[in-house]
Formats: structure tokens, sequence, C-alpha cells
């Protein structure tokens, strides 16, 4: 979003004139327009809906994709970059600007128009990069790093070649241009970067451990510098120093230290700050973990190690083996009967009884569905009134007592909306949840949580990931006294709602001393016997959320098949307890799923539910090239915005959607959960939802 503010890249369905992006314009991007104008008078037609949002490579980040079309031009209209790096001079600071990469920057946008290749539009965004080098070269700075991520994926010889031109094009500016690479190793992009018109290069050593051997046998250019990421930037184990120095070593030995720069292997963007301002973790656990300011503290030991300080820094390499060595022997860490319970896994357990051709039948009769039916992503809106109960209840203000009473207050009120809204299913609105992985984290073992660990997700949204330190089990159950009360006040079906075994996983600072996949297994069972007790509840839906699955994927597609076959293998084992007529469903949103339809498939929930609005039902038409057997629903409406879409839109997009999809096929839903909004949002936009369904199934039932 930034980037497109820099370049003016602003789509033509938003009032803006040229010139500077104001703040108005840029908050309509990403949140959308209402129907009124930016002054705020009312006109109809005046609405523009948000810019897409998606995940940034396989992290829990999100960006505001970019759109290009024919009529798409450049020019400089924010000085945001330079404004900041004056403002810190101006306070003593040097900083080094950071700036996404022109080539990331097009080949991570859409185009619009069918005929438009996005990296035709490189030599009219070109010279805005150079304006803006050059206007940071005048107020005084000497480098600038530019972030080009795509060098970690699977790239074609004109892709290849575009890193080339623009670094031609970039690398005569009067300032020292620092390419960053990271979350994977370069591979066959090797011979391009390092050959790159650029001062220096960063590589991802954490998790392109081999590639620094490759870029010394290749050859790296007398005048290039090499960055090493050592230190991970992704998690907020203690590094193990000892180790991460041999690399430094190396790379010192063959180019000289004066070549050599120490880093983390990312952004820290990705880990929480200072573990030094967290008071929610034991006195024995903290020397195991560094945060941002610790992993600093290792970059600094690392390097002025290799610069001869080995007295200076011993103190902070002997705290890492101390850490290491206390960890892998604590009972926090090893439970012997969760080991047992893995080893006893079996491939029966990972299959449902029958194929869904022959459970759709048994589930529509229990649960009384029409054609499209109607229901929700499962969290209703978190009040002010409910923040702030749970706050009170948190400190001790208020009694267990009172604050499940306001609880069961919240669940009625929510269900007898959505009756009166005239939803087919229904959900519980979740308030007694604050964050959909902290909440089953806390009822489960093996797992630390913080109270200030806080990380960005997109805007000013930050998430707090819980820590996964040792061996996962469910010792009760989690949700089944409220889904039992909401249950017992409706006569329509009420779904549960539980997070999925792979976002437990994705969304956790995850343990480093076994593999991801035997962590997301041990938390599949967990998520089992709950799906288990929500059944035997009388609860006959059941949404297991995956938002996080396609996130996983590696980025390179030769690694694919290992982490789906486990990913699939652990929603399979989450879900398969179940008998034929209870039915699974499950969410995901804000991904790219063109390319793992198959996946999704042998899934074999029985509903899922996906975000499709702000791309328009685009990518229905995979499901519908891959002839998708099971239910689907796609988003009709976007969340994230505060605008409420009219009921002929989402007639549109569903009509749109039955292109593509059998009506008994088709679900109706919003884009993901409601808690981010307000009822006086959430209320009119179901509606028009429930409204739009009707008029639909009016249309088919008259065809």
């Amino acid at each position: 979003l930034d980037t497109c503010a820099l370049v003016g890249a602003v789509p033509s369905r938003f009032p803006w004139e040229g010139d500077t992006v104001d703040l108005d314009t840029y908050f309509a991007m990403a949140r959308g327009i209402q129907e009124k104008d930016l002054d705020g008078t009312d006109e109809e037609g005046a609405g523009a809906q948000a810019m897409e949002m998606t995940k940034w490579f396989d992290t829990n980040y999100h960006y505001i994709v970019p759109e290009f079309d024919a009529d798409t031009s450049f020019s400089l209209s924010s000085t945001a970059p330079i404004d900041a790096y004056t403002e810190a001079k101006e306070m003593g600071v040097e900083t080094r600007p950071v700036l996404i990469g022109p080539v990331t920057f097009l080949l991570l946008g859409k185009a619009q128009d069918d005929d438009l290749e996005v990296l035709d539009l490189l030599d009219d965004l070109l010279p805005v990069y150079r304006e803006v080098l050059d206007e940071l070269a005048d107020a005084g700075c000497e480098a600038v790093q530019m972030d080009e991520p795509v060098l970690v994926l699977d790239l074609d010889d004109a892709e290849r070649d575009a890193l080339t031109t623009a670094y031609n094009a970039l690398g005569g500016a009067d300032v020292d241009l620092h390419v960053a690479t990271y979350f994977g190793a370069l591979e066959d992009n090797l011979a391009t970067a390092l050959d790159l018109n650029v001062d220096g290069l960063h590589l991802d050593l954490d998790r392109g451990a081999g590639q620094l051997d490759a870029a010394l046998d290749h050859g790296v250019p007398d005048d290039l510098q090499l960055s090493l990421g050592l230190v991970d930037g992704r998690n907020v184990w203690r590094a193990d120093l000892d180790a991460l120095y041999e690399p430094v070593e190396q790379a010192v030995d063959a180019l000289g230290s004066d070549r050599v720069a120490v880093g983390p292997s990312c952004s820290l963007l990705h880990v929480p700050v200072d573990l030094n301002a967290e008071p929610g973790l034991d006195d024995d656990v903290k020397p195991w973990l560094a945060f941002a300011v610790q992993k600093l503290d290792e970059i600094v030991a690392l390097a002025r190690r290799a610069d001869g300080d080995v007295e200076g820094t011993e103190a902070t390499f002997e705290k890492a083996r101390a850490a290491r060595e206390d960890r892998a022997t604590s009972d926090r860490i090893n439970n012997p009967d969760v080991q047992s319970r893995m080893a006893n896994v079996t491939p029966e357990m990972a299959e449902r009884d029958n194929p869904h051709s022959q459970r759709r039948p048994l589930q529509r009769d229990r649960m009384g569905l029409p054609q499209l039916p109607t229901t929700t992503i499962g969290s209703f809106p978190q009040t002010d009134d409910i923040r702030e109960m749970r706050r009170q209840f948190k400190s001790g203000d208020i009694s267990t007592e009172e604050y499940e009473s306001f609880i069961e207050k919240q669940i009625a009120d929510t269900i007898a909306a959505q009756e009166e809204i005239g939803l087919d299913v229904l959900v519980h609105g979740e308030p007694e949840r604050s964050d959909m992985v902290e909440y089953f984290g806390r009822r489960m073992n093996g797992f630390l949580f913080t109270e200030n660990a806080w990380v960005q997700s997109y805007g000013t949204r930050c998430v707090r990931p819980p820590i996964i330190a040792g061996d996962v089990s469910r010792p009760e159950p989690m949700t089944v006294r409220w889904l039992s009360y909401a249950n017992d006040l409706t006569d329509q079906p009420v779904k549960g709602m539980l997070t999925g075994p792979v976002t437990m996983l994705q969304w956790s600072f995850v343990r480093d001393d076994q593999s991801r996949a035997d962590t997301c297994r041990q938390l599949a069972l967990a998520i089992r016997d709950e799906v288990e007790d929500l059944e035997d509840a009388g609860i006959m839906a059941i949404q297991i959320d995956e938002p996080a699955f396609r996130e996983g994927l590696p980025l390179r597609e030769s690694q694919w098949d290992a982490y789906l076959d486990w990913a699939v293998e652990c929603f399979r084992l989450a879900s398969s307890g179940v008998r034929d007529e209870t039915q699974i469903h499950t969410h995901m949103c804000y991904s790219e799923f063109n390319d793992i339809f198959e996946a999704i498939a042998d899934m074999d929930a029985d509903v899922i539910s996906i975000e499709a609005s702000r791309s328009k039902m685009e990518l229905l038409q995979a499901f519908d090239d891959f002839d998708y057997p099971n239910e689907i629903g796609p988003g009709v409406y976007d969340i994230h915005s505060p605008r409420v879409p009219p009921v002929d839109e989402m007639e549109t997009l569903i009509q749109k959607a039955l292109d593509v999809l059998e009506p008994g096929q088709m679900w109706v839903n919003p884009d993901c959960g409601l808690k981010t909004r307000r009822w006086v949002e959430v209320r009119p936009a179901l509606e028009n939802m429930v409204q739009a369904a009707e008029r639909v199934r009016e249309t088919q039932a008259v065809a």
C-alpha cells in the first residue's frame, strides 16, 4: 500500500486526481468507501470496493495487492520515505531507508486486463524509483535497501532479466544499493542476484542455510558486500551462537571482514520487540527466548567475535549454551503420554466412514437446510462492553459467575439477532474468545503465553502469537460449555467453531527441537478430542478453521508435496472421528488457492468457506476447473471494510458464483469473521446478504 501511494498506482475507482496521494485516498484503497463521497456527502453509486488483501509470502503479515491495467501510469505521489529519513536525520540518527523493490512490487500485483503482463510496466516504473533514490541522495542518504524477496521464488528467464534490467537502471544513483532477499534460498536465482548492479546482497541463511557455500563457490564479485541473515527473524528462540558463528568465520575468511555484514534472516517485524518488557513469562523460561532487542544483541555478539572480541562476547555465547541445555531436559518440553499417543496414530484415524457424496444428503436432511444456506464464519463483534468485562475478569474485579453470566447474555443476544436476520445456520458469536489461536492454546498443555509480545498482522491490527514450547495435549473440553448453551437456545442448527491444527501451528511461535509436522500432529489429536466432544453434545456442524493452510506452503514448488502431505493428514486427523451426519466445515481466507486445489479436496471437509468478494469471485474459476466435489461458501462481502454492500451487489456475486457452482453445492456467507466490525455495520450487511440469497433462490426456483 505504501509503495502504491509512493508511485501513484491508485486504481481508477478511487476518487484521486493525481498529484499527492492524500490520507483519504490511502484509507479508501485499504478499507473501501461506503456509498458516499470522501467528503461525506451522499451520492448514489459513489462506493468503492477496497483493494484485495493477501498474505505476504508464507507469513501471517498481510499486504494490499497492487492493481495494474492498461491505463496504469506512475508518478512520484508520496514523499513518505524521504520524510521519514529526514525526520530521523534531524534527530541525529543515520538510517538506511527500505523500499519494496520494483520487480517484487510488480510481480506481487495483479493485472486487471487479460492481455497485460505486469513486467511490461517496468520501464515506466523505474524512473519513479530513480526519482525517489535521487531525492534521498539529495537529503543526505548514503544507502538504500531494496527488498526483492521474489528472488527466493521459482522465476522464469523473463523475470530474472527484469531484475537485471531494474538494477542496471537504478545502480547509477548516488546512493549505495543493498538488495535484500529473505524467506528462503536463492537456488537457481543465485547467479542473477550475485550479478546485480548493487553494492550489497542479503542472504537468508536461516531458511536457506546452504546458500553461503553456493555463493562462495559461484564467486562473489569483488565489489559486492554479503549480508549474512543468521539470526532467525521469524521465531523467538535464543540462537545457537556457536553454530551461527561458523558461517561468519567462513565468509570473513573468503571475503574479508569489510565485505561481510551480519544481520537477522529477515525483517524483525515478525517477532515481538523486547523480552525485557514481558511480564507474562516465568524466569526459568525467559532465558530460552530472544525477541527483537535480544536478537540484535546476538547479531552484535557474532559481529564483535568476528572482529576478534572473544572475551567480551563469551558471556552472551555462554548464555546461549546454557539455555539450549536447560530447555532440552525440561519437564515443560517432554510429555511421555503425548509421545505414546503419537506412536499409536493409524492411517484409518484420518478417514471418514463414507465419501462426501453419501454424507451430504444425511447432513442436509438432519439440519433442514434450504438451497443456498446462509451462515457466518463464526465471530460476531467484540464490543467495548465485551472487552471491558474480559479485562475486569482477568484483573479479578468481577467474579467467574458475573463474567459467565455476561457471556451467556452475549450469546443469547447473538443467537436472537441471527434468528431475526434469518440466517440458516447460526453461531454462538465467540464473545468468550479474544484470539482464535490464543483462546485454544491457553486451554492446551505445551503452550507459553505473553502479555506484551505483539506482532503486526496488517495495518494497525496486531496479534500476540503464543509459543509452542513442548508436547501438546488437551486436558479438558474447551468449547463444549458455550456451544451447548447456544444450542439449547434455538431450534436451528448451531455451528461449533474451532481453530485447525495447521493454523494453530502457523500462527504460533513453534518449537524448533522437533519437526513442524510432528508438532502439528499433536495439535490435531488435541482438536480431534474437542470435535468428538462437540458431536456428543449434539452440535450438528463443526467448523475447523484453517486460514493459514495456504500460508504454510513452501515458497518453492519442489517442496510442496511434503508439506501438503502432512498438512492434509493433520486436518483429517482432527476432523475424521465423527459420524457421517455431522457436517465438517473449514474456512480459508486471503490466500491464493489455485495451485493447491487437489490438496484442498483431499482435506475432505464437507463445506469450505473462502474469501472471494475482493477478488470478485475470481478464484472460483479454479474450483470449477478442478471440478471440486464438496460444498463451498464463497464470501459475498468484505468484512475488513466498514462498507455495507447493497443487496444487488451481493446478488450479483452469488449469481456469478453459480456460473461455476451447482446450487446444491453453494453456501452464502461473509468473507471472514465479524469480530472486528460493529453491530451497526454487521446487522444491515447480513440482512442484505440473506435478502440476496432469498432473491437468488426465487430465481433458481423459477428457472
